[in-house]
């Protein structure tokens, strides 16, 4: 069975970009299990912390998280058009030391997708990541882009997706990258 790990860049609770991975989950190839990854409990990076007392516990997971899965999937919300801070600095924190680079990134099929309250998705921010994954010598899957725009009308107030032509959209989405993903792995 192929194991992806899924991480969304938002910490609020009743993140539009939670709620999509937690449909995903649902919605996963048969032969495919998503897993969720986290960024709460991650400090912001300092290269002198890391000197002295090494990787907080929370990035040492996500980074094993990553390293250990077939493939992996960014949740990214938008924020003033571009990658929300917090989340890159959590995979900032999971790119230390240098030399694992290779190890927790490289080659790894990668796929970005998000939703946003606003009219466009999260488009600038899926964009912003290809030079951080080029950097990261990961393997982004182009094939699909799934962007979720006016999400309050996708999810209900409990964060449930309600939108049955977006569940279809998510549910192709994963199919295709989960086939991308085993096929780099197999």
């Amino acid at each position: 069975m192929s194991q992806i790990v899924g991480v969304s860049g938002s910490l609020r609770q009743a993140s539009y970009n939670s709620a999509l991975l937690r449909a995903a989950q649902e919605l996963m190839p048969e032969g495919a299990r998503l897993i969720e990854g986290s960024i709460a409990g991650i400090p912001l990076y300092n290269g002198d912390e890391e000197a002295a007392s090494g990787l907080p516990a929370a990035v040492a997971e996500l980074k094993q998280q990553i390293a250990n899965a077939d493939g992996l999937l960014l949740f990214t919300p938008e924020y003033n058009n571009s990658i929300p801070g917090v989340f890159k600095n959590a995979i900032d924190w999971a790119s230390r030391p240098a030399t694992d680079i290779g190890r927790v990134f490289g080659g790894k099929p990668v796929a970005v997708l998000g939703a946003s309250p606003g009219g466009f998705g999260t488009i600038l921010s899926q964009d912003a990541w290809l030079s951080v994954l080029r950097t990261l010598g990961a393997r982004p899957w182009h094939e699909g882009r799934l962007m979720v725009a006016r999400a309050g009308s996708v999810f209900d107030d409990q964060g449930r997706m309600t939108n049955e032509q977006m569940r279809d959209r998510l549910k192709t989405f994963l199919a295709g990258f989960a086939a991308f993903a085993g096929a780099q792995s197999g």
